[in-house]
């Protein structure tokens, strides 16, 4: 998969003009707050996402302006197409000069994995952020899965309500054994699908960082469920044991007034020579452990798509070593790869690809 041409109108603050990539590392450097980010934005949303920077489609259009336009020629598929989208109040798009129902649409199509700042919440921040990683991924190697969380999520909603409400007296265990064997019905599908997800990514993930660590730390992650015992078994062992620990903790939950145990509570632990990353990893160790995991997504990706998706590494070089800013520059082959950074310096260690310049929302080479 490789973008060969972008062109942008009137999108956020660049000036209207083209960008012509080449097949390998593509460095755009600048200042800040000068458009580097825009650009790696523009071409995420040929994914049919959202900007990776959780900005409405409205702020996406330059300022004082009705709407915007983004083209891009890319291969994939073993052939050229063409893509657009347009912004106006909300994003529709074309596909090889065909309207799409949505832009959404573009999913699949065109591939990507992005890394920006933001992303180090995946090491620092709260369990959901990594159980987001873990099922947005899944969900883009078995779209299905969409359904299995929208299940849990409806299933997880009435026991919380049942449990807020404080049912007791007749009847109340009848009721929460409905809605334990139905929330164990479903919550052994994501536990089950998550550590199978991980088996595939770690491996990967463990080999990309210690290319980045140059083979001197040692990296791993652990699925940590409230249910105990889940290690290696089948979806309907794990539906048994999580069914037995949702009435074991039947009266807590009451008390709590919400489902205290279950894959809504679980976490995927980051370890970095066995130590915690969020407690221990330093600033260089946190950030290459998040590119590792995104990078590993984008090696899962290939294996679905037979085709790389594109890496967007956002802000990537920042409190990197020289030795890990040379594996990021020269050493991930065979992908087309955009990476935004302000210091120059670092791109005297590129030995094959372009460097491009923002400034002012204008682009040069």
């Amino acid at each position: 998969m490789q973008v060969t041409r972008l062109t942008f109108e009137r999108f956020r603050n660049l000036k209207d003009g083209e960008f012509l990539p080449c097949s390998g590392v593509n460095v755009i450097t600048g200042e800040n707050a000068q458009g580097k980010t825009n650009l790696l934005e523009a071409i995420w949303l040929f994914t049919g996402g959202r900007s990776f920077r959780m900005a409405k489609d409205k702020e996406l259009v330059a300022f004082d302006r009705e709407d915007s336009r983004l083209q891009m020629d890319f291969e994939a598929g073993n052939r050229q197409q063409t893509a657009a989208i347009t912004i106006k109040g909300r994003r529709s798009a074309e596909l090889n000069g065909i309207p799409q129902s949505s832009a959404a649409k573009l999913a699949g199509v065109f591939c990507g994995v992005v890394f920006s700042p933001a992303h180090l919440s995946l090491i620092k921040g709260g369990p959901q952020e990594r159980r987001r990683l873990m099922d947005a991924a899944y969900c883009q190697l078995r779209p299905s899965y969409v359904k299995v969380l929208a299940d849990y999520a409806r299933v997880l909603s009435q026991r919380n309500a049942l449990c807020k409400a404080g049912a007791g007296g007749e009847g109340a265990d009848e009721l929460f054994d409905l809605w334990d064997k139905q929330l164990a019905q479903t919550g052994c599908l994501l536990i089950h699908s998550r550590q199978l997800y991980l088996r595939r990514m770690a491996p990967q993930a463990r080999r990309i960082y210690e290319g980045l660590s140059g083979g001197k730390e040692d990296f791993d992650l652990q699925y940590r469920s409230t249910v105990e015992g889940i290690v290696d078994r089948t979806a309907a062992e794990i539906a048994q044991l999580l069914y037995d620990e949702l009435r074991r903790h039947r009266a807590a939950d009451l008390a709590a007034g919400f489902t205290t145990v279950g894959p809504h509570r679980d976490d995927l632990e980051v370890l970095i020579n066995g130590n915690p990353a969020r407690q221990f990893g330093s600033q260089g160790q946190q950030r290459s452990a998040v590119l590792a995991m995104k990078l590993a997504e984008a090696t899962l990706l290939q294996e679905v798509t037979g085709e790389k998706p594109v890496a967007l590494l956002d802000d990537v070089m920042s409190e990197l070593d020289i030795s890990r800013q040379d594996y990021i520059l020269n050493h991930i082959q065979d992908w087309q790869v955009f990476i935004t950074c302000c210091d120059s310096t670092s791109i005297f260690k590129l030995i094959n690809g372009r460097e491009f310049r923002m400034s002012g929302g204008k682009l040069s080479t």
